[in-house]
C-alpha cells in the first residue's frame, strides 16, 4: 500500500498531468472485513473503497446483472473466478483460496454479516437460526463450530476496523468501526452462549444417534 500511495504521487508527474496525486483505492468487502482478512494499514488502508459496504454475495450477484444487462460475457469470468489473494504462487493446477484460508465460503460470511448487523444477534442467537436455515446442509456440530470461528474472528479483528478504508454504505450490513459497538470484544470471554450452544449439539446429535439406532 506504501507503493500504491507513492506510484499515485508520481503517475501525474510523470505524464505531465495537473494536481497533486491520484486517489488510492482499495478493495476490501464487507464479508473480508468482518473476517479480519485483511491487513491492518495496508490493504484495509486508502482513500476510498467502492465496495467497502456490500458483501462479496451481493456484488456477484450485481456484476452478473451488468453481465447479462449490458452484454458483458467477459465479466463471467470474474464471477467464476476462484477468489484469491495471490499468497501462494499460483500454478497450472493450484490457486490459493481466500474462502479455503478463511474456512468460510463467502456466502456464509454474508449470511453471519446480516445476522450479527441487520439482526442484531450475538452468538447463541445466529446458532439458533442457522439450526433452522443450514439444517439438512451442516449437522449441528458443523454449524456451532461455523458460528463460534465467525464470533471468535469478528472479535479478536475488531481493532483493524478503526483504520477501515472509507466507503459507500448503501446497506443495513455494512461494518462499522469499533467504536460503535463494544459487544465484539466480549465475544471470546462470554462463557454462556457457548455453553449453551455446545448443550444444543450435544442434545440434538444424540437425538440423532438414537434415531439411527431405532432404525
Amino acid at each position: 500500500m506504501v507503493l500504491a500511495y507513492m506510484f499515485a504521487q508520481l503517475l501525474p508527474w510523470v505524464r505531465g498531468l495537473p494536481g497533486g496525486g491520484l486517489l488510492v483505492l482499495s478493495s476490501a468487502n464487507v464479508d473480508e472485513s468482518l473476517r479480519g482478512y485483511l491487513t491492518k494499514y495496508d490493504c484495509s488502508s486508502a482513500d476510498i473503497n467502492p465496495i467497502g459496504g456490500i458483501s462479496k454475495t451481493d456484488l456477484k450477484s450485481f456484476i452478473a446483472y451488468a453481465r447479462d444487462e449490458f452484454k458483458l460475457p467477459i465479466l463471467h469470468d470474474f464471477i467464476t473466478a476462484v477468489p484469491t489473494a495471490e499468497l501462494e504462487p499460483i500454478t497450472h493446477n493450484y490457486v490459493q483460496s481466500d474462502e479455503a484460508d478463511m474456512g468460510f465460503t463467502y456466502d456464509e460470511l454474508s449470511v453471519f454479516g446480516k445476522l450479527r448487523k441487520n439482526h442484531k444477534l450475538g452468538p447463541w442467537g445466529a446458532f439458533e437460526k442457522l439450526l433452522h436455515e443450514w439444517s439438512g446442509v451442516m449437522s449441528p456440530r458443523q454449524i456451532a463450530d461455523k458460528t463460534r470461528n465467525f464470533f471468535w474472528y469478528y472479535a479478536i479483528n475488531r481493532h483493524k476496523m478503526t483504520t477501515i478504508t472509507p466507503a459507500y454504505h448503501a446497506e443495513a450490513y455494512s461494518p462499522d468501526d469499533n467504536r460503535f459497538d463494544l459487544r465484539p470484544f466480549l465475544y471470546p470471554a462470554f462463557s454462556w452462549p457457548y455453553k449453551k450452544i455446545e448443550a444444543t449439539v450435544a442434545r440434538l446429535m444424540g437425538d440423532s444417534e438414537k434415531g439411527e439406532k431405532e432404525e
